[in-house]
């Protein structure tokens, strides 16, 4: 029996082995998830983003009016019904002659005087052809494309904007990461110095002044190491409103560290957006001073009707006309729309100026940026090798009893200044290479909508 025993608990243990060894193999597929990249985080927010969904609606809506005015040429059709009832001299026999029922009797003067009320159904159908207006309908149609390609230039650069947003977030977020790993490095060293010197109190080793610098320094590191948590926290939660949810709990996979950025230094306006939809601004405010002054000259239209007057279905008379139509009307209003309309063209033009030489501050500053923020990460870098091994040397020496605390406490905070100085110009540097894209109006981290 034992024996029995002993073999159905191998059996049952390789059973268990085998459940085992299974469960780890297909751990790499469950544990392991795709790295949530920068392009990816892009991505995720001009697709889920509400307010690029309503520049995209937006755009729609110029294209549509864009359309509309290119349909201003073609000839427009009235359509009307009408009931009358009257007992008007004059309106009923015309009334009357209108459905075909006069007869000699209708004639007599006192019928004529006083006719009986005179009722029927009319419906009428006029097409109107535009010949010449002026030039405002030309002028209107190029006006209205090109609003309806400034919007587009405008939503492209909006969605441009909210992609450094969500480099400012994603890269902040992995910062806030490394600079909670550094607090917590931080922190576990001074509760080993801590404990160190508290040890070294008991043997009458080192001083109770020790002891509180060290207890001070450490609940400092503790408190820096709440503040390191609740910055990745907070950056965590603005990728996620960018992002969506997908950003809550993906791994950041893109690399902080930026290699060289290529751009083009040539025709800054035929890139970016925001230059291109100020183009188009002023080229509409011009169309639409053009349209104004052509609505203070003469319109021409051909115009056919088509009616029918009827008491019942059987009985009535259809008729049509056919005319030319010249109209010219003249107002005050008029002269002062074309004078505002003039000034808008004006303001247009001097604001398409004004965003020239802006872009090409920006794209002086993001250059300036970017060469800071890399010189100093350099000198971070050597910054962070120094004091890491600055730390471990004096802190070696330290408990050697041939350094004071001091200086171990001095190279904690060497230390520590160092890295942020390193986070921050390695996040600067990768922030100012998508504004110095941005600013050329490249596709942020080459992302195209």
């Amino acid at each position: 029996m034992r024996i029995l025993h002993v073999i159905e608990n191998r059996t049952r243990l390789r059973l268990y082995g085998w459940a085992l060894a299974a469960a780890v193999l297909s751990l790499p597929s469950l544990a392991t998830a795709a790295p949530f990249t920068i392009e990816d985080a892009i991505r995720a927010t001009w697709k889920q983003n509400p307010a690029i969904a309503s520049g995209g609606e937006m755009v729609a809506a110029a294209r549509a009016d864009a359309e509309g005015a290119r349909d201003g040429r073609l000839p427009s059709i009235l359509l009307s019904a009408k009931a009358v009832a009257t007992n008007e001299p004059m309106s009923a026999f015309g009334l009357k002659l209108d459905e075909q029922r006069i007869t000699a009797a209708d004639f007599d003067p006192t019928r004529l005087n006083s006719p009986a009320s005179v009722g029927g159904v009319g419906l009428g159908a006029t097409v109107m052809q535009p010949l010449y207006m002026g030039g405002r309908l030309t002028a209107a149609r190029r006006a209205a494309s090109a609003q309806a390609e400034a919007e587009t230039c405008s939503h492209e650069r909006r969605m441009q904007e909210m992609a450094l947003q969500v480099v400012q977030a994603y890269f902040g977020a992995q910062v806030a990461a490394e600079g909670l790993k550094f607090a917590e490095d931080v922190l576990a060293q001074a509760r080993e110095t801590e404990s160190f010197t508290r040890s070294r109190n008991q043997q009458g080793l080192a001083l109770d002044a020790d002891v509180a610098r060290v207890t001070a320094f450490r609940a400092q590191a503790e408190a820096e190491s709440s503040v390191a948590k609740q910055r990745l926290d907070s950056a965590r939660a603005m990728l996620v409103l960018l992002a969506g949810e997908q950003a809550a709990t993906g791994v950041l996979g893109s690399p902080l560290v930026v290699g060289e950025v290529s751009v083009n230094l040539e025709n800054i306006s035929h890139q970016r957006a925001d230059l291109k939809a100020a183009e188009f601004r002023a080229e509409a405010a011009r169309a639409m001073m053009t349209a104004t002054r052509g609505s203070m000259l003469p319109e021409v239209m051909a115009q056919a009707t088509l009616e029918t007057m009827r008491s019942d279905f059987n009985q009535g008379a259809t008729w049509y006309s056919l005319g030319l139509v010249a109209r010219w009307r003249l107002s005050v209003t008029d002269l002062r729309a074309t004078d505002a309309a003039s000034l808008r063209a004006g303001a247009a033009a001097d604001a398409q100026r004004w965003q020239e030489r802006q872009a090409t501050f920006e794209v002086d500053e993001a250059q300036r940026a970017l060469r800071s923020a890399r010189s100093r990460g350099q000198s971070a870098r050597e910054a962070v090798t120094a004091s890491e091994s600055a730390r471990t040397l004096r802190m070696a020496r330290h408990r050697q009893g041939l350094l004071p605390l001091t200086e171990v406490l001095d190279a904690e905070a060497g230390l520590a200044g160092a890295r942020a100085l390193l986070l921050r110009s390695e996040y600067d540097a990768r922030l100012a290479a998508a504004q110095l894209q941005f600013a050329f109006g490249k596709p942020i981290e080459g992302v195209r909508p």
